[in-house]
């Protein structure tokens, strides 16, 4: 049984786009997550991104998760910090061997 589901981006049949009203953008963001994070879709993008690239994202998701996190989650996004940053630093360790 997986882990993670990604139904929202397989169901959802509203507008996506920005800026019409605070329910869509939230749809939108989310539909937008969802996509990203797609196994195929990220074989094909992680590739291109450049190092500078690679370091923006993390960061940006790792200020989301830090500064949204409730006091009780505190602990399991250190923990996912932790595995994200041996992610990139493996990854860029691996970008610059070749």
């Amino acid at each position: 049984m997986a882990i993670h589901s990604h139904d929202f981006v397989e169901t959802y049949k509203g507008l996506v786009g920005f800026g019409a009203d605070r329910k869509t953008d939230e749809n939108t963001v989310v539909y937008y997550l969802q996509k990203f994070s797609d196994d195929q879709f990220m074989k094909t993008i992680i590739e291109r991104l450049s190092d500078e690239d690679l370091a923006e994202i993390f960061s940006f998701i790792t200020r989301l998760l830090y500064f949204t996190a409730s006091a009780n989650m505190a602990k399991m996004f250190q923990a996912l910090n932790a595995v994200l940053t041996g992610m990139v630093v493996s990854l860029l360790t691996d970008s610059t061997r070749s």
